[in-house]
């Protein structure tokens, strides 16, 4: 029998979107299906998964002075429908990120305009509770349009699930802190390496690991370019930064935004939106995990926000913030390189997708 495939897509509700997007893969057809919308959320920007896919997490995301909140709903992996379970609220200033442990115990949310991050504890059946841990930084950088205070901008774990590192966009480091689940009101605490900068108006936003566990890339969304790492007994050590641009671009407004690594760890992927609207294309060196720039793919859309690679690795969906479109693209898996396929799916303001299988 085969599996059953949804996407499930995160929006703005502000522009003419109605709430989170639930799709299903026609497996006669290939063509995806509307399934649910789960409306009533505002501005549902960011999701998550529980380990076991079977609950949805999701940021609601506000201003400057208005707090946000959290959502958790059920999803029936028969039907494609999500159920809410409830909301949460106090999750601090701006929530734009929001991840789990792997045991599900608790759930975090990055807090861009709070310059925090928030923790909330996962009840038995997958209700949000109320937060009990929340970390503000302090700091800013050099790039006074962006960096004049902190801006938590991802939350994102280790493949051993024990440390939580965290870009902030504002000073211009990925802070680290060490998970503690038995700690219930406190499980996060500063690591050994409580950060590691990166240069001075890079402005760090998403971050992710290779599939080998042993080395970690992050988007500098103000430059636009990746820094690599090698991590090892939980440290990160700085590999390289290179550009994402093409070599005769000349501009300067990046808005780089999400990154990825292909599931046989050979490749990686950056979204970048300003005036260029395209996805760099790296190779990764089998040697030492540094990055080479192997070409470029427009995303046929304005305004990339994130993408997804599916789990097989044979395509990449991308998701055009402004021009309303999720687009489909082929991976060619020996040179990494994109073709578009043809299929598109229409979506108000789509920014973040998430793969159910």
């Amino acid at each position: 029998m085969q599996k059953k495939q949804f996407l499930l897509v995160g929006t703005y509700t502000s522009a003419g979107s109605k709430g989170i997007y639930v799709f299903q893969k026609d497996p006669a057809t290939g063509r995806f299906i509307p399934t649910d919308t789960a409306e009533g959320i505002p501005n549902p920007s960011f999701l998550a998964l529980s380990p076991d896919q079977q609950r949805v997490y999701a940021v609601s995301e506000f201003g400057k002075n208005s707090p946000g909140s959290a959502f958790a709903y059920n999803f029936n992996r028969s039907a494609g429908t999500l159920t809410e379970i409830n909301q949460q609220t106090g999750t601090g200033t701006g929530p734009c990120h929001i991840s789990t442990d792997a045991g599900n115990r608790f759930v975090f949310t990055g807090n861009y305009n709070g310059g925090s991050l928030t923790v909330m504890p996962v009840q038995a059946d997958g209700a949000l509770g109320t937060p009990v841990q929340q970390i503000v930084h302090q700091g800013s950088g050099p790039v006074e349009s962006r960096q004049k205070a902190p801006h938590v901008h991802s939350v994102n774990f280790s493949p051993d699930g024990k440390q939580l590192f965290v870009p902030d966009l504002g000073t211009d480091k990925v802070m680290i802190y060490d998970f503690e689940p038995s700690r219930k009101m406190r499980p996060l605490q500063p690591a050994a390496q409580p950060f590691i900068s990166v240069e001075p108006g890079g402005g760090p936003r998403h971050f992710v690991f290779h599939p080998n566990g042993r080395y970690a890339y992050l988007v500098l969304e103000l430059s636009g370019k990746t820094a690599a790492f090698s991590y090892d007994n939980g440290r990160l050590t700085h590999l390289q930064t290179i550009s994402g641009a093409p070599a005769d671009y000349k501009g300067s407004d990046f808005g780089s935004a999400d990154i990825h690594v292909s599931p046989d760890g050979k490749f990686l992927y950056m979204s970048t939106r300003g005036d260029l609207n395209n996805l760099s294309i790296y190779k990764i060196s089998e040697k030492d995990g540094t990055l080479s720039l192997a070409g470029h793919q427009p995303t046929l859309g304005i305004g990339p926000r994130n993408f997804l690679i599916t789990p097989d690795g044979e395509y990449l969906l991308a998701a055009n913030q402004k021009s309303n479109t999720i687009v489909f693209f082929k991976r060619d898996t020996k040179t990494g390189l994109l073709s578009p396929t043809g299929e598109e799916l229409s979506v108000p303001t789509p920014v973040c997708l998430k793969w159910v299988e």
